[in-house]
């Protein structure tokens, strides 16, 4: 640990931790501090929001597809039958399954990180309500994680789909890609994700709605951005 502190303590010593700087500039940055380490970093965005998620009408929750993906493979288990279980199989999901499916993540076994099911399935997949809630993995047809379009949705997370969702604070953040991206894939990674946050703005927000807005990598420093040049 006291290799990273160097290496951080350096890192921040190259800007100014109080300013504000455009989403290029905060990239060159990271990638700058992100060239020191032996593994690829992820790069993420993490916004402080003006909501109160207590309230319904300020929960702010959706997905987005990253034009360029997260650099990051991504195991889906998808609730189906028959002809659907098929289309999921073929479409590249790692679990594919029904009661069965169901017993094994009641037992523990979560070796996923998205779950998607047919509509007829929500019978067998609403008992696993305590399991996949805290984890964010419930699927849920507003997310579109609940659908007849099995195949659609599996590659849909395959190809950097990502979901999002405000946490009690008023935090939302997602990894939006890695350090060995390009400058360019980064920027429009973090422009398609704070899009779709504006987009996804609560009918009961009062006041500023985002206010502040930074990107850090796995174990490098946290920047501050500023959205209203994000495609600078």
């Amino acid at each position: 640990m006291s290799r990273y502190g160097k290496r951080l303590k350096k890192a921040y010593e190259g800007f100014d931790r109080e300013a504000s700087y455009s989403t290029a500039q905060a990239i060159k940055i990271l990638k700058s501090a992100a060239s020191t380490t032996k593994f690829d970093e992820t790069i993420e965005v993490c916004m402080n929001l003006g909501v109160d998620p207590r309230h319904a009408d300020q929960m702010v929750r959706g997905t987005v597809a990253l034009p360029h993906g997260t650099g990051k493979s991504v195991r889906v288990a998808v609730f189906a039958r028959g002809d659907k279980a098929d289309e999921a199989k073929a479409a590249g999901a790692e679990l594919v399954g029904a009661e069965e499916l169901a017993e094994a993540i009641q037992k523990g076994e979560m070796n996923f990180e998205r779950c998607i099911a047919t509509p007829d399935m929500m019978a067998v997949v609403g008992r696993l309500g305590k399991v996949l809630g805290p984890k964010g993995m419930m699927p849920n047809p507003k997310l579109g994680t609940v659908t007849p379009d099995v195949a659609g949705a599996v590659k849909a997370a395959k190809a950097g789909q990502i979901e999002f969702r405000v946490e009690k604070a008023g935090i939302i953040h997602a990894g939006i890609g890695k350090a060995s991206f390009s400058d360019e894939a980064l920027t429009e990674n973090i422009n398609a994700f704070v899009s779709a946050i504006a987009k996804a703005k609560p009918s009961g927000v009062k006041g500023t709605y985002m206010k502040k807005t930074s990107v850090s990598s796995t174990v490098g420093p946290g920047i501050r951005i500023d959205i209203s040049s994000q495609d600078a």
